[in-house]
């Protein structure tokens, strides 16, 4: 029986969306998507029946409603915890949560300059010396951590830090940023994960067109 649903914001230009969906669907919950397209003279008073929040996703299992996506991340974490959602020793959690937490909070010049759209293809655009910045620490973070772990994902197997990652290789993607060896890997790693090319494929197949979010 499906008891959760997963509200979502238009999956070509909702990274926050795309992290919880992949958390989601990697745990094995078992839920339904509704899709809230963004921009439109409904938008807000639609999320609003889902959330009082007015922010998108939102995962409401039961009676239980949990909105912003790492928030959603650490709930289906405790309630899958053979999903390995987190890693197991404790030293590799605690850096795997900072990395997360670090790209919940932080590269607003990267966010901002380059925002997630993956019909899109438009190498150079957005780049400026401050997104330069926020790409050099990301693909040291994802450098360091490969490294530690040993495996193909940040550290070992796949986790929320991998989750939250995820639209950000997208967006050097569709920027044509150019990767060094290990970050392009790593990229190769993401977009050859079955969940990935399923959500790609959805957004690309999506009706909605957001102007400000063309190029």
């Amino acid at each position: 029986m499906v008891n959760s649903t997963l509200v979502l914001a238009n999956k070509n230009y909702s990274s926050w969306s795309l992290r919880a969906w992949l958390v989601c669907t990697h745990s094995g919950l078992a839920f339904e998507e509704v899709v809230i397209p963004l921009r439109e003279s409904v938008t807000h008073e639609t999320i609003l029946r889902h959330t009082p929040s007015g922010k998108l996703p939102v995962l409401v299992h039961g009676d239980v409603t949990v909105w912003d996506s790492l928030a959603i991340c650490e709930y289906v974490a405790e309630l899958f915890p053979a999903a390995g959602l987190w890693p197991a020793e404790a030293l590799a959690r605690a850096r795997a949560r900072a990395v997360s937490s670090e790209m919940h909070s932080g590269f607003l010049d990267l966010r901002r300059n380059m925002p997630m759209n993956m019909r899109s293809s438009s190498p150079g655009l957005g780049m400026t010396p401050e997104v330069q910045g926020d790409i050099n620490r990301i693909t040291a973070i994802w450098r360091e951590c490969r490294k530690a772990s040993g495996g193909d994902f940040l550290f070992g197997d796949f986790t929320i830090a991998d989750a939250m990652f995820a639209p950000v290789v997208s967006r050097l993607l569709t920027y044509g940023v150019e990767l060094g060896e290990n970050a392009g890997s790593y990229a190769e790693v993401i977009m050859n994960m079955p969940m990935m090319q399923a959500w790609v494929a959805e957004a690309k197949d999506e009706p909605w067109i957001i102007p400000d979010f063309e190029f």
